[in-house]
């Protein structure tokens, strides 16, 4: 999905690969055995294609190591999971060409099957600050940046290790500006194997910290979910019933009270959504 992309622009395309234990070497040496023979039908104006193959200290390290080897104008990353659909890189061009304000952009994904099949739009929104403390609603793999963006925001925080891509965001809004792209731009792949997914009770309790750092509150939604998959994670998915529901209900108002120092009245509305449940989709 990288190396189809189409247009007048050069792609770099840099594979940072965790000293993998699988095929995926084998898989890495196939393309750029297509690309050196000519086999491969490139449809930009040329393509600069590396990897490495080493033993890294997470996602967040990987990369950032990326970041620092890549020489291009516009950077962006894709977890192996996802893929770019066709035409994304020149609509990411021709707009931020079009927003020279614009440091940073983000677009439309959807979610799919591990075998590929489409089974959602990601929830996108424009972009709002304060409704970003609430849910993360930017899709990772849509977004791209400016180069200078790495001077301005840092890199990713190596210490986080389900959170790194929203806590950027929040830094990145604070340096420069951020555009919404509305056209589909990636594809984040969502099943049980996914860190976000198999791990949502981390999930939460990492975006809580990064919340409280950034915003210096914690919005109801992701103390509402952390409250659920404690419950559930005590007593089981399937458990039903009032007891339940007031176990939930009664930790949920305990965290917001400890986190927030004040009783979650106003928060107590709407809380059904699925905000706050999602934070990069990694």
């Amino acid at each position: 999905s990288v190396l189809s992309q189409a247009g007048d622009f050069r792609i770099e395309y840099i594979i940072m690969d965790g000293g993998s234990t699988d095929n995926s070497v084998e898989v890495i040496k196939k393309y750029d055995l297509l690309l050196k023979d000519g086999r491969w039908p490139v449809k930009c104006l040329g393509v600069t294609y590396s990897w490495v193959s080493e033993k890294d200290k997470g996602q967040a390290d990987a990369v950032n190591k990326g970041f620092r080897s890549a020489s291009g104008e516009i950077l962006g990353w894709l977890n192996s999971d996802d893929t770019y659909i066709p035409g994304a890189f020149k609509k990411v061009a021709d707009y931020l060409k079009a927003h020279e304000d614009v440091g940073m952009v983000y677009g439309e994904g959807y979610h799919i099957k591990d075998t590929g099949e489409v089974i959602e739009r990601y929830p996108t929104e424009p972009f709002d600050r304060e409704r970003f403390a609430e849910t993360c609603f930017i899709c990772q793999p849509t977004v791209f940046l400016r180069r200078e963006v790495l001077d301005k925001a840092g890199y990713l925080d190596e210490k986080l290790h389900y959170c790194m891509d929203y806590e950027y965001w929040m830094r990145v809004v604070k340096a420069c500006g951020v555009g919404y792209l509305p056209d589909h731009l990636a594809n984040t792949r969502f099943y049980a194997g996914t860190k976000t997914m198999s791990g949502r009770l981390e999930v939460c309790t990492e975006a809580i910290e990064v919340l409280r750092k950034h915003y210096g509150y914690v919005p109801g939604t992701w103390l509402f979910a952390l409250a659920r998959y404690r419950v559930e994670k005590i007593f089981g998915k399937r458990r039903k019933g009032l007891v339940f529901n007031l176990l939930w209900a009664v930790f949920f108002i305990i965290k917001f009270v400890r986190v927030n120092g004040r009783f979650p009245f106003a928060e107590l509305k709407g809380l059904g959504a699925r905000g706050g449940e999602r934070a990069g989709d990694n």
